[in-house]
């Protein structure tokens, strides 16, 4: 996934965003909407995991050191997983107080049209950030549904902007049939219902975040489609002639390690196993340029020790999957 697609959806939901939030603030002083207080908060806070995006893909691109050998990319990671925290916290939980309180103790609406006009602002302004982070994701999604897209994407700043875009989405609606009850009916517990449904909406969303970004930090294999290049890329049917078993790693959303054990001859002299194994390397690379950190074991391939598969604790193996 391309970063430069990525920043670009990020920015466009944080300009949104900030504007959004001052407007929603400002309807919630004239009009007192419980739902109007939640929603500012939301889009604040939607605004701090842009900040933190945008923290996070710059400190991925730090250079290796000796301490942390394999590099920063999955900074990129954490500060997604710092996303679904604040959104659950400072978003969900909010909403969810703010909207108890509101029922608890209901007062009308005064000043409506700052409620209405501004969720209607905000509907606009939260549909051209969804547009643009839909436009860039479909550049890199391919054939995948987004269900499958949000699940398998390793990069993971697109997956969060699209699902708080969609949350915004919805809350808003949810805000704006609150606040549209609650003037048709003139009793301010339909505005702390929409608040809590927002609260609720939050939290799932941020609960989904929370799964998708624990798995990327766990560390996840390459992709289908990457396996089977890598795959197809390292024998060549003279120097290599088969894999014996490979396993795959993301180090970050666009930096790969790839460990495998390949077959060579077994009266190939020690150059010509260096050869191979640097022509290997060449051709994983191009195949994969992502690859970066490659690792391949020479061996003499074994019919019996290949039936009784990779010893997990000894050896890099075992074919990479997602």
């Amino acid at each position: 996934m391309s970063a430069s697609g990525g920043t670009k959806a990020i920015v466009a939901a944080l300009a949104a965003n900030l504007a959004i939030a001052a407007a929603k603030f400002v309807a919630f002083l004239f009009s007192g909407s419980s739902s109007m207080l939640a929603e500012s908060v939301h889009s604040l806070a939607d605004s701090g995991n842009q900040g933190l995006l945008l923290l996070g893909g710059k400190k991925a691109r730090r250079e290796a050191t000796p301490q942390h050998p394999f590099g920063y990319g999955r900074e990129r990671y954490i500060y997604a997983f710092l996303v679904s925290i604040v959104l659950f916290s400072v978003g969900g939980m909010f909403a969810i107080y703010e909207g108890y309180e509101k029922i608890k103790h209901p007062h009308a609406i005064e000043a409506w049209y700052w409620p209405v006009g501004v969720l209607v602002f905000a509907i606009i302004a939260e549909t051209f950030s969804f547009r643009t982070a839909i436009k860039e994701s479909n550049t890199v999604r391919g054939n995948l549904s987004w269900k499958e897209f949000v699940r398998r994407a390793k990069a993971p700043e697109l997956p969060v902007v699209l699902l708080e875009d969609l949350g915004a989405l919805v809350g808003l609606i949810l805000a704006l049939g609150g606040v549209g009850l609650a003037l048709l009916t003139g009793n301010g517990v339909w505005d702390g219902i929409g608040t809590l449904c927002i609260g609720v909406l939050l939290i799932v969303i941020a609960i989904v975040l929370a799964a998708e970004t624990k798995s990327l930090l766990l560390g996840e294999a390459a992709g289908t489609d990457e396996v089977a290049k890598i795959e197809a890329a390292v024998v060549d049917g003279t120097t290599v002639t088969r894999l014996i078993h490979m396993r795959t790693l993301h180090l970050g959303p666009e930096e790969l390690l790839v460990a495998a054990k390949i077959a060579v001859a077994h009266d190939d002299t020690a150059t010509e196993v260096a050869e191979a194994i640097n022509a290997a390397e060449e051709r994983i690379r191009a195949a994969v340029p992502i690859a970066r950190v490659i690792y391949l074991e020479p061996d003499i391939y074994s019919e019996k020790e290949a039936a009784a598969g990779p010893d997990p604790a000894a050896t890099p193996g075992g074919p990479g999957h997602h």
